[in-house]
Order: structure tokens, then sequence, then C-alpha cells
């Protein structure tokens, strides 16, 4: 990237789980920064982050602080999203926003750049990171839908618990600890921080990510359902989603059920398929034991698959396992990426 206009960059939420993957992740792509701003709470100002070994002040964000910024980088929560993205935007910056805060929004980009890198040119200020929940989904469903089209999809996702933050993940050793020691253990985070009752997710699977709809569904599940759609250009797709969170820190895993438009395509085929797509590798030797797990995938770029196979009963169905690390592809990669495709195709 570092032969490209440099640019003037601000990360909002410097201090946090996916913050600091952004900050990482430009600094192992060697974006092109002219000037780099880090910003957070007032709670966390004034904390020192390292950036190409020099050391930054993370400041306020506040909203001058984005006088003679080219692109910002949010990730510090949907309210500071709505706050502060329109005063970015109307000081001339360029929004990436990985909160739910604009996702759905009409007016508003969802982007996946394997899948549709086009929709970044019809940005008015704010592009959307989807869920990244979805964006592994839909980065191994895009050459299987480029080569034989997608009639249903169904997916159960298993979450890794840094999805809910660095806290809930301390919260996991704790309990892990205090479980393994005989010892009382506290449950304040998970499922859900302001619902009504929390559990423990050591040694646990929780069943629950975000708030119930009424409908029954979670604001998780119908995030995965809406975002598909949306990113995809497929209104009409029938999706449903069931999404656990489980007791490990990095890398969502999903088995997603797919169903195409040809009866006649083997299993064989549909590996090689997603093998040659964007941004994915192909992990799939059984008789190996080969196939991503969350570990495996921890640290990574790419969205992982494995496990293909043809579903015994169903000619056009088949069932696949996705792997990727949620802080990275997940999160402050896809925004990464998205940033770089705008400054590579002079998109500011």
């Amino acid at each position: 990237m570092s032969n490209k206009t440099a640019v003037n960059v601000a990360v909002v939420g410097a201090t946090g789980a996916v913050g600091q993957k952004m900050i990482e992740t430009l600094e192992n792509r060697d974006f092109p920064i002219n000037e780099l701003k880090l910003l957070s709470s007032s709670r966390s100002a004034g904390s020192k982050v390292t950036f190409k070994n020099e050391e930054y002040t993370v400041e306020e964000a506040q909203p001058e602080s984005f006088e003679n910024i080219d692109i910002a980088l949010f990730s510090a929560g949907g309210g500071v999203s709505k706050k502060l993205a329109p005063e970015a935007v109307k000081r001339g910056a360029l929004v990436i926003d990985n909160t739910s805060a604009y996702r759905m929004d009409p007016e508003v980009p969802l982007v996946v750049p394997e899948v549709n890198e086009a929709d970044i040119k019809e940005n008015k200020g704010i592009i959307a990171n989807p869920n990244c929940s979805t964006i592994q989904m839909v980065a191994a469903l895009q050459p299987i839908r480029n080569r034989y089209g997608l009639k249903r999809v169904l997916v159960s996702t298993y979450q890794a618990v840094s999805g809910a933050g660095n806290e809930a993940v301390d919260e996991m050793n704790e309990q892990s600890k205090a479980m393994l020691n005989g010892e009382e253990y506290d449950a304040s985070i998970l499922p859900v921080k302001g619902d009504k009752k929390h559990f423990p997710i050591a040694f646990n699977a929780l069943p629950q990510i975000d708030m119930f709809e009424d409908d029954g569904y979670t604001f998780e599940e119908k995030k995965m359902i809406n975002e598909t759609k949306k990113i995809m250009h497929m209104d009409t797709l029938p999706v449903s989603a069931t999404c656990v969170r489980l007791p490990f820190a990095v890398s969502h895993a999903e088995s997603v059920y797919v169903e195409i438009d040809d009866e006649t395509v083997t299993a064989q085929d549909f590996k090689e398929v997603i093998g040659a797509g964007e941004g994915v590798t192909l992990q799939d030797n059984p008789s190996e034991q080969e196939y991503p797990t969350p570990l495996s995938a921890a640290g990574k770029k790419d969205v992982f698959v494995g496990r293909i196979r043809k579903d015994p009963d169903v000619e056009n169905g088949f069932h696949l396992w996705v792997v990727s690390d949620n802080l990275l592809k997940g999160a402050a990669w896809n925004s990464v990426q998205i940033a770089e495709r705008v400054v590579a195709n002079n998109w500011l």
C-alpha cells in the first residue's frame, strides 16, 4: 500500500479490542498514513499506544477531532457512531463504521470487498462494516453464488467470547479458573450485559447473542439474516440463523447449509469453486483430519472453509464449515480492506 497517496486517518475506539486490531492491521498492511489520530471515550483518553515504533497519546473523541481527517475508522459502539460519524462527515472525512448503527440504513453501503466492492462508490460519507458472523459467511458464499446461484441459506454459529469485548474474555478466564478450583464464580456480562439475567460462559454454551426480538430471534440472528440479503442484493433469499456463544476467545465458526440452483453439482465441484474464491482458503481433507478450527484461524486474515459435503436427501443442498478470526476479517481487516480499496481506486 505504501506507494499510494498518504491520507490522514483517525481510529475511534482505539483502546478497544477491535480498535487495537485496526491499529495493528494498519501497521501490518503498511497503510499509507500521513497523520494518525487515535480517539476514545474520556475514560480511556490519555492512554499510550505504539504505532510503527512511535508512541501516540489517545485523545477524547470530539466533533473537532475530525478536522483534516480523510478516513475515520469507527469501532466505539453504536451510540458513539450515531453521535460522531455525521460530525466527521461534515468535516470531510469518509467514515468506515464497525458498529450496527448504520448497517441497515438504505443510504449507507454495507460492504464486504470480496462480495460487493462496487457499493463502496455509492457512499454519502459513511460505509458500514457488517456484523462479524455475516462477513465470513457471505465471503464463503460469494464464489458459490457466482457459479451456481443461491436458493436458501441456513446457518448455526459457534461464536467466540471476544465478540462481546475484552471484559467478557476476562470473565470467561476467571470463571474457568474458579470452576477448576472448585471456587465461587460471578457472571455479570454474558449473554448480554444489558439483559435481565447473566449466565457463566465457561464450560457452557449460550444460545443467545444480543437481545431477543418479539419473533424469538435475537438481534444477532436478525443481523445475519438482513445483512446477508443487503450485501448480496438478494432481498428475497431465504436466510435463517441460530447464533450461539461458546467458551473460546477468538474466531467464529459456522455450520452453513446452502441450496443452489443446480442439482448436478458434486461436493468436489463445490470445493473447487470455494477454494478459488477471493479471501477464502479451503481446508478440507477429512482423511487427514484437515478442517479449520477457531484456534487455527486465529490471527489470520482469510475465511477458512472445510467439511464440504452434499446433503444426503436434498440434491441441490450442501453443508460447509466456515471459520474466521472475528476481530480481523470479522472487523478490523474488513474495515482496513475497505479503506485500502478507497485509496487504491481514488474514491475519496
